[in-house]
């Protein structure tokens, strides 16, 4: 892999929070709609753009202005090669939240662990499990609070074989 890869395949992960964090559920489906999608344990959509798009727009709550009022933080993020053209990223993720009249506060931590593969020339994500062990007040940010299943996408040694 070269210095462009890294570079590229961070790209593709950081282009998720902004997205998300815009309220363009579509932008999300197309990022994420080649992979097969899981959160809490169960799959969520598989290799399927609108599939996707429409997961998050049904449960992310939105405001007048469109978005859900977040910034969806990574750190942590770890490349791990695993043959040509194929990688495995772990992150942890930690969602802030500032809506309507109430505070600026964290409501949501965890985990992600994808895979991505070099497709034509182009780094795409195949697949993503979300994990969300740290919950806190969802009631401003999603519709259906009981889907949240507190998980580790990456147990608790991230990419070990």
């Amino acid at each position: 892999m070269t210095a462009d890869d890294y570079f590229a395949i961070q790209n593709i992960l950081f282009s998720y929070p902004f997205a998300l964090d815009a309220g363009d559920f579509d932008a999300v489906g197309e990022l994420l709609g080649d992979a097969l999608v899981r959160s809490g344990g169960a799959i969520i959509a598989d290799r399927n753009p609108a599939a996707v798009a429409r997961s998050f727009r049904d449960w992310v709550l939105t405001y007048a202005d469109g978005t859900p009022r977040t910034r969806h933080m990574l750190a942590n993020v770890m490349i791990v090669p695993e043959g040509e053209g194929r990688v495995r990223v772990s992150s942890y993720v930690m969602v802030f939240q500032q809506a309507e009249d109430g505070p600026l506060q964290p409501v949501i931590g965890g985990d992600y662990l994808d895979r991505l593969e070099k497709r034509d020339g182009n780094w795409r994500i195949v697949e993503r499990t979300m994990g969300n062990d740290l919950v806190g007040d969802l009631s401003r940010h999603g519709r259906d609070l009981g889907t949240i299943r507190p998980t580790r996408a990456n147990g608790a040694r991230p990419l070990a074989r």
